[in-house]
């Protein structure tokens, strides 16, 4: 690749980090409930691929009934990943919320241990202790502000275990189906059980403000589409670790976004918690990456 081109990937992720940055400060000024908000989110990104889902359909008619299943089992983990982290947001700042969430690579270290007996590498151990020091420091510090703030936390926290749930489960499916085919049916099963949830709990689909309705559609094409559609445009030129590191920028840009248009300043005890959390699942991703191909994680 030209060095002008070879910029291009660097550039798509760096919008693609920015893209998801964005989901938590949406999802504060949407005011409708949380199940209804990731509903709309999946619905609206469902209805936009369409179009160009169409030439998948012969992919689709041949997933066999386990993998329909997996499927499922996905799209119901990442349902519920967005209604606790989205509900996190009324309780705790965006800045501990997102944090949190970031974690995600050290619960699928914890799940690739329990459930596929991978190997625990004393450099994974403490990264993984680092990560979890700093988890408590912004919760103490949280639960000093309010118990609201360290329920949005523990929140957060729940959020973060069904994603990465959704990963691993994702991991097996993108063997054997195209990330198209993969992310539209996935998104699909994702927003009926959203809205199935609404409907059980008599949340009010329609008589939602102007700006929530605009909220809705942004979350769908900026964090969802073009977010991570950039994100995996690139990994055709870079590795999946180089985009896998470039998340954690996640946290950076929604505490910066949370700073300029919602006021929320970012306490001593968040930002000592957060850079050790960020610190330890850097450390953890880089050593991960000198052992195999990382694939990408997806959480905002």
């Amino acid at each position: 690749m030209q060095s002008s081109n070879l910029l291009k990937p660097y550039i798509a992720i760096a919008i693609g980090a920015l893209s998801v940055s964005t989901s938590a400060i949406l999802v504060k000024w949407a005011q409708a409930p949380a199940a209804v908000i990731a509903f709309y989110r999946l619905f609206f990104t469902v209805l936009f691929m369409t179009p160009f889902f169409i030439p998948y359909l012969n992919e689709c008619r041949k997933i066999s009934k386990r993998d329909w299943l997996l499927s499922i089992a996905s799209g119901i983990l990442l349902a519920f990943h967005f209604i606790l982290w989205f509900e996190s947001l009324n309780y705790t700042s965006v800045t501990s919320s997102v944090v949190l969430v970031t974690l995600q690579p050290l619960f699928a270290f914890v799940g690739g241990y329990v459930f596929f007996k991978e190997k625990l590498t004393v450099s994974a151990f403490f990264s993984g202790l680092l990560a979890i020091l700093g988890s408590v420091i912004i919760s103490w510090g949280d639960f000093r502000i309010s118990g609201e703030a360290l329920f949005g936390d523990v929140l957060a926290l729940l959020a973060c275990a069904m994603v990465t749930g959704y990963w691993l489960v994702g991991q097996e499916l993108r063997k054997r189906l195209s990330l198209m085919t993969y992310t539209y049916v996935v998104y699909g099963v994702s927003s009926l059980t959203l809205l199935v949830y609404s409907l059980v709990f008599r949340y009010p689909l329609l008589a939602y403000r102007k700006t929530d309705w605009i909220c809705f559609i942004l979350l769908a094409i900026v964090p969802t589409l073009l977010g991570h559609s950039l994100m995996n445009w690139s990994v055709k030129w870079l590795s999946a670790a180089t985009i896998s590191m470039s998340i954690l920028f996640e946290p950076v840009g929604a505490a910066i976004l949370a700073y300029f248009l919602l006021g929320e300043i970012i306490q001593p005890l968040q930002w000592i918690g957060g850079i050790l959390i960020l610190t330890g699942i850097g450390t953890y991703l880089w050593g991960e990456n000198r052992k195999k191909p990382l694939p990408i994680q997806e959480s905002g």
